[in-house]
């Protein structure tokens, strides 16, 4: 199966993933790209020098080889 999963995520300002949900996508897809998302470490958000907490959308993108 392929298809593109939507989350919504909140970086921590360590970079860490926090308050992961799923937008839309594929039902059979939507477990495999949380569980792969949860794993991600950003490299945290400057804002003045300083690391803070962001929003954003990630598209995860399934795709069949051929």
């Amino acid at each position: 199966m392929s298809g593109t999963v939507v989350l919504k995520a909140t970086i921590s300002a360590t970079g860490h993933i926090k308050n992961l949900e799923v937008v839309s996508g594929p039902s059979l897809l939507q477990q495999a790209a949380l569980d792969a998302v949860r794993q991600w470490v950003y490299r945290p958000y400057l804002l003045n020098g300083q690391p803070v907490e962001v929003m954003t959308t990630i598209n995860v993108v399934f795709t069949l080889p051929g």
